[in-house]
C-alpha cells in the first residue's frame, strides 16, 4: 500500500489507465481539428468525437445529438440556468433550486437574481433530500426552470429525480439536474427519469480534467437555450469553441467503462463504505451520519464526531486524503452550507469528515484510514473536558463557565 491514501473521490478521480491509453494518439498522431472538413486529419477527429457522443449518450439513455461538449459541469450549469433564463424570460422569471446545491448552481442563481429573476431556494430535510412535495408547493405559473442536484457532492444524498422530473413535465416546467456526482456511479436514464437538461464532468468518472458534457433534450419538449459563448456556432450553436478532442475521447471511453462496470462498481463501493462505517462505529461513540441512510451514493460516507474539531482531526490524518465539512474564509471558519441547510449544528458541521471511496480504493486503504481516524478522535477527545462531561451525563451547555461551576 502506498501512502498517502486517497479517499476523496467526490473531489476528483485519477484517470483510468484504459482512458489514458485511448486518449494518447489524439495528442500526436490524430491531432486534427474536428471542425476541419477538408482533409483526413479533421475527419479522423470528427469521427472520434462522434464516437464519444455515442458512448456518453449510451450511459445516460440519451441520443448522441443531445450531447453538447463543455469544459466541465460549471460551464454547463451556467449555460443551463442563464441560457434558460434568457430564452424563456418572457414566459416567466421564477426559478426553483435548493440550499444544498453545489456553489456553481447557487452562485449562478445569485447572478440571475441581479437580472430581475426570482429564485426560490428549497430547504432540504435533515438527510439532505428535497422531496417532490416541496417542489410541487413551490412551482408557479411563471416558473420556467427547476434546478436540483441528483447526488449531493458533500453528503451523497440522492434526490427523487424521476418523481421531480415527472412533476415538472406535468407543470410545463423545464427540469435541469446537476448529475456530476451521479453519472457513472448510479443508474441514470434521462428518458425514464424525465430530465430535460443534465451535466456531467469527466474528472469525476476517471476521465481528464477540463472536459464535460451537457445533455439538452431535443423533443418533448425541445429545449432551446441562449448561448453563453459565441464564436463559430459549434455544438448546435450552444457552445462555440474548438473541441478538446483528446479530452472528449477520454470522456467517451470513461463513460463506456462506467456503463460496462456500473453494477459491479456500485456493489463494491457500497461494501467498502459500509465496512468503513461499521469499523468506525465499533470503536467510537457519538458518531453522526450526515446524509440519507438509504438514498445515498455507494461510495460516499460523511460523518461528524462530537467533541472533535474537524481541522484538528484532519491534521491527525495527514497521510489520508479526505475532506472536512468546514472551509476557511478570509476572516472566519465557516461550516459547510450543505450541512447548515440540513440543520446540522455548527459544532458537528465543523467536525464532519467526508470519505470518498472509488474504483481504485482497496480494503487495506480503508483499514488504514479507519485506524488513523479512530486514533485521532480518541486522542483529541482525551484533551476535551466537554467529552468527559458528556460521558458523565452532564450537558456542557448547562455549565456556567464564567461562574466557575
Amino acid at each position: 500500500m502506498k501512502l498517502p491514501v486517497y479517499l476523496d473521490y467526490q473531489a476528483t478521480t485519477p484517470v483510468d489507465p484504459r482512458v489514458l491509453e485511448t486518449m494518447l494518439p489524439y495528442f500526436s498522431d490524430d491531432f486534427g481539428n474536428a471542425a476541419s472538413r477538408n482533409h483526413s486529419f479533421g475527419w479522423s477527429a470528427e469521427s472520434a468525437v462522434t464516437k464519444a457522443r455515442e458512448q456518453i449518450a449510451s450511459l445516460i439513455g440519451a441520443s448522441p445529438k443531445e450531447i453538447i461538449f463543455t469544459s466541465g459541469s460549471t460551464e454547463a450549469i451556467n449555460l443551463a440556468i442563464k441560457g434558460t433564463a434568457q430564452m424563456y424570460g418572457s414566459k416567466g422569471k421564477h426559478i426553483i433550486t435548493s440550499l444544498a446545491e453545489h456553489k456553481a448552481v447557487l452562485d449562478t442563481c445569485k447572478h440571475i437574481e441581479k437580472l430581475g429573476f426570482e429564485v426560490t431556494y428549497l430547504k432540504p430535510d435533515k438527510a439532505g433530500r428535497v422531496g417532490v412535495e416541496k417542489v410541487a408547493e413551490a412551482i408557479r405559473e411563471d416558473t420556467i426552470l427547476v434546478a436540483l442536484i441528483w447526488a449531493n457532492n458533500e453528503v451523497g444524498t440522492l434526490n427523487p429525480i424521476r418523481e421531480i422530473g415527472a412533476l415538472c413535465h406535468e407543470r410545463d416546467t423545464l427540469f435541469f439536474t446537476d448529475a456530476t456526482q451521479a453519472v457513472g456511479k448510479v443508474a441514470v436514464d434521462v428518458e425514464k427519469d424525465n430530465v430535460d437538461m443534465l451535466c456531467l464532468s469527466a474528472h469525476k468518472i476517471y476521465g481528464p480534467k477540463g472536459t464535460g458534457a451537457f445533455y439538452v433534450r431535443r423533443r418533448k419538449p425541445r429545449v432551446r437555450l441562449v448561448a453563453q459563448i459565441d464564436g463559430g456556432g459549434h455544438e448546435r450553436g450552444m457552445r462555440s469553441g474548438t473541441l478538446n478532442v483528446p479530452g472528449i475521447v477520454g470522456l467517451g471511453r470513461a463513460c463506456e467503462i462506467c456503463e460496462a462496470e456500473l453494477e459491479e462498481e456500485m456493489a463494491r463501493a457500497a461494501e467498502l463504505r459500509d465496512y468503513l462505517e461499521e469499523k468506525i462505529r465499533a470503536e467510537l461513540d457519538m458518531v453522526h451520519l450526515n446524509g440519507h441512510e438509504k438514498h445515498h451514493l455507494p461510495g460516499n460516507l460523511n460523518l461528524s464526531f462530537s467533541y472533535v474539531e474537524g481541522e484538528s482531526l484532519l491534521m491527525g490524518m495527514d497521510d489520508v486524503a479526505v475532506s472536512s465539512g468546514s472551509a476557511c474564509t478570509s476572516a472566519s471558519l465557516e461550516p459547510s452550507h450543505v450541512l447548515r441547510s440540513m440543520d446540522v449544528g455548527d459544532d458537528l458541521a465543523h467536525s464532519s469528515i467526508r470519505f470518498g471511496i472509488g474504483r481504485f480504493t482497496t480494503k487495506e486503504e480503508v483499514d488504514y484510514a479507519a485506524d488513523k481516524l479512530i486514533a485521532a478522535v480518541k486522542r483529541l477527545r482525551q484533551m476535551s473536558p466537554l467529552y468527559e462531561m458528556a460521558l458523565e451525563g452532564i450537558d456542557p451547555s448547562s455549565v456556567d463557565w464564567q461562574g466557575g461551576h
